[in-house]
């Protein structure tokens, strides 16, 4: 269902200069309906406490799930733009990284779902994420 058109290195290569740059955050699998990214948790990514910021989670999740939008659309004449996103937040991190895999559930012509899970670096579920991405046309 994801078209492996785009390489990693590629996909990592739009992320300059963004959110995702300063996070740190790095797709590092893509699989037939999957997208896997992973972030450090370290002082960009961390609350005051030491532990890894729930906002940082979103950021991860909602990452994974547009840039996975975005490949499977046509960008020339289509945007994939985040519309909801809910985060249960079930464990914490605080060093090492965490990995993030999205799973498309629903992919519809106006709307696509993606399932994220986001485990640290034990294989610990941290968050548990469903994210809406709406698709709209690009403004000529």
């Amino acid at each position: 269902m994801i078209p492996k058109k785009l390489s990693l290195t590629e996909l990592n290569s739009f992320s300059k200069n963004t959110l995702l740059s300063n996070l740190e955050i790095e797709f590092i699998k893509i699989g037939y309906d999957y997208l896997t990214a992973k972030m450090p948790v370290n002082y960009k990514t961390t609350q005051p406490m030491g532990i890894l910021h729930g906002g940082a989670t979103v950021a991860l999740a909602e990452s994974i799930g547009s840039v996975g939008s975005n490949m499977l659309i046509d960008v020339k004449s289509e945007h994939a733009v985040g519309l909801s996103i809910n985060a249960n937040h079930i464990g914490s991190a605080r060093n090492n990284y965490v990995i993030g895999k999205g799973t498309i559930i629903h992919k519809g012509k106006s709307t696509h779902v993606w399932n994220i899970e986001i485990k640290d670096n034990n294989e610990k579920l941290i968050s548990v994420c469903r994210l809406t991405v709406m698709i709209i046309k690009k403004i000529k």
